[in-house]
């Protein structure tokens, strides 16, 4: 059975999909065979594989991970087609069209959880180590009874769970504790710890704020990573970084990976972080 740590966010864009990333390769590095995973995805930016499609980001994580691209990396992925209709890709495959109140009121509980925990055993019994990411943000009030890729898969999962925050959106520390504040008892036991992304600057700086949110939440700050110029391909967006897939790339991927992993290492508490893993 595999060990599995979990990375959620403060909001979208807040860093999950390159800490992913960027855990992939250092588990990788230290020896472990690792696989990342995202339940649910929602993106039209997707990876093609042989008679497969995936968020682009879990085709990225796997690279990170040098394990082989699985349609399980990703088992669901929405595809927006506007007006509250996305495609429903499942374990790589098109299911249906489904409107927002279908999925989450009749689908996402039954079909959707069952489709998630089955890619998730799959790969639990092939790989040492998960990494998992989250969605947005585990304190959408209303959609966290629905949320299927944040809490509730933690929860199910038994998986400690990290939360990043995007400095350089101003209020990290405020989205943070309210995140906290926003999630029932038992979800935020599973927290173990925060991780401050994007920022430059004095560190020294943030530890008034670091010693508040432990004195509040009782959690401590894990580490401050700084902003990264990186030559990845974007989650949700198709930009000509999407040719870093190529076979003829793949030195240079493989390269601002080995350099994400580099400045994660060094910036944050990497010994609690594997005795997460238990």
């Amino acid at each position: 059975m595999s060990r599995t740590i979990m990375i959620q966010g403060t909001s979208s864009g807040a860093g999950k999909t390159t800490l992913v990333a960027a855990m992939c390769r250092i588990f990788s590095d230290e020896g472990y065979s690792v696989a990342p995973f995202k339940s649910q995805n929602m993106s039209n930016y997707s990876y093609m594989g042989d008679g497969f499609e995936i968020s682009q980001a879990q085709a990225v994580q796997a690279i990170a991970s040098r394990a082989e691209i699985s349609p399980h990396m990703n088992p669901i992925l929405l595809k927006p087609l506007g007006n509250y209709r996305s495609s429903v890709l499942l374990q790589g495959k098109f299911y249906k069209n489904m409107n927002a109140d279908y999925y989450y009121k009749k689908f996402v509980l039954n079909g959707g959880l069952k489709t998630a925990m089955e890619s998730f055993s799959i790969l639990e019994k092939k790989y040492d180590v998960i990494v998992a990411e989250g969605a947005g943000s585990p304190a959408e009030i209303n959609l966290q009874k629905y949320d299927i890729a944040n809490m509730l898969f933690a929860e199910k999962t038994h998986s400690p769970v990290l939360i990043v925050a995007d400095i350089e959106r101003g209020g990290s520390f405020a989205s943070i504790v309210g995140t906290m504040a926003l999630l029932s008892e038992r979800h935020r036991k599973l927290v173990r710890g925060f991780v401050i992304n994007k920022f430059q600057g004095d560190k020294g700086l943030l530890q008034p704020g670091f010693k508040k949110i432990k004195q509040i939440t009782s959690k401590p700050v894990l580490g401050v990573v700084p902003k990264m110029s990186l030559d990845l391909p974007n989650e949700d967006s198709l930009d000509d970084k999407i040719g870093l897939f190529r076979k003829q790339n793949q030195k240079k991927l493989q390269g601002e990976i080995d350099k994400l992993a580099k400045t994660v290492t060094a910036n944050l508490d990497m010994k609690l972080v594997r005795g997460l893993l238990g």
